[in-house]
């Protein structure tokens, strides 16, 4: 038994937009994760003074503790640092890994709402983009990170990263020629969502996300089908696609069993959601994926129409405030 929509938290429909990023403009760099490689934040900050940014990060950013990027201390005072601090624009997580949910219980979601600024990444960041939404009431983004996708040729969707982060309202969001349409409709909602496996691991928490009246964004990267399945079976049983009103799917990058499995992974989809009466859209290069991390502002007004095979995301709103 499912539980009723009317039981299930919606997410706000108005939040508190960041100011916009603006050409020379600073860019804090963070890793509230895992640990991170010198030369892949080079190459990253390298890209980012090209595309005409100023990237800075705490040196403490190399620390390391286990698997994590130190200790969870380090890592929430450099997160609300870079919230206070006045020459710090936007700020970018450098890669995902493990270890965001740590921060939740430490986190000063005060310094978050008194501060308001552009908060991206994805994969484990999934945690925080989630957290201040429902929590503190800020619209994130969910895209291209430093050390990850600005670190080589091609990673970024540039369209996008400008639209969302510099003030567009109601723009379509340029969506990769891969992306296919695969149940029909037209619905708006909060675009609001990301790693598949990070949304899952917070139900039962004090922290679990917030689905109905959004367009849900899921996306994973080397997660067998059947393991897919699964996570999907867990949303529908406990009741957290009611309400939904669209869903949309990431490029799923490795996500296979065998290279000859005789199914694929839109038909295990489908299984379980094609049922639902809600416009589902699959391939959409955000987070994990092979080339051109599009940025997806969520907390934010959009469209989903998905018609005979082709898909159409439009986002209704600025964002950011100019």
């Amino acid at each position: 038994m499912t539980k009723s929509s009317s039981t299930r938290p919606i997410v706000k429909s108005q939040l508190a937009k960041p100011p916009a990023l603006r050409p020379g403009d600073t860019i804090g760099i963070v890793a509230p994760a895992s640990n991170i490689k010198r030369a892949d934040l080079d190459a990253g900050c390298a890209a980012l003074k090209l595309a005409g940014y100023r990237p800075f990060y705490f040196d403490s950013i190399f620390g390391k503790d286990l698997y994590f990027a130190g200790s969870v201390e380090r890592r929430t005072h450099e997160l609300e640092e870079m919230f206070v601090r006045d020459d710090v624009r936007a700020i970018v997580c450098a890669r995902g890994g493990y270890g965001a949910n740590y921060l939740l219980e430490s986190i000063d979601l005060q310094t978050i709402k008194s501060h308001p600024k552009i908060f991206l990444g994805y994969s484990d960041l999934t945690t925080l983009l989630t957290y201040f939404i429902d929590a503190a009431d800020l619209v994130t983004f969910h895209g291209p990170m430093a050390a990850k996708d600005w670190n080589h040729e091609g990673g970024v969707n540039e369209a996008s990263w400008q639209a969302a982060l510099s003030g567009a309202s109601g723009w379509d969001v340029p969506l990769n020629p891969e992306a296919s349409g695969l149940a029909d409709g037209e619905s708006e909602g909060v675009l609001y969502g990301g790693c598949l496996s990070i949304l899952v691991a917070s139900l039962g928490t004090a922290y679990e996300i917030k689905t109905s009246g959004t367009i849900l964004f899921l996306e994973d990267l080397a997660a067998k089908p059947y393991q897919i399945d699964r996570m999907l079976m867990q949303l529908k049983l406990g009741g957290y696609f009611d309400g939904v009103r669209g869903i949309i799917f990431g490029e799923m990058l490795d996500c296979v069993q065998t290279t000859n499995q005789g199914y694929t992974l839109e038909e295990v989809i489908m299984r379980i959601v094609g049922d639902l009466g809600v416009p589902v859209a699959y391939g959409v290069r955000s987070g994990h994926v092979s080339a051109g991390n599009i940025t997806l502002p969520f907390g934010v007004s959009a469209r989903l129409k998905v018609h005979k095979g082709e898909v159409k995301l439009r986002i209704l709103e600025s964002a950011v405030t100019l």
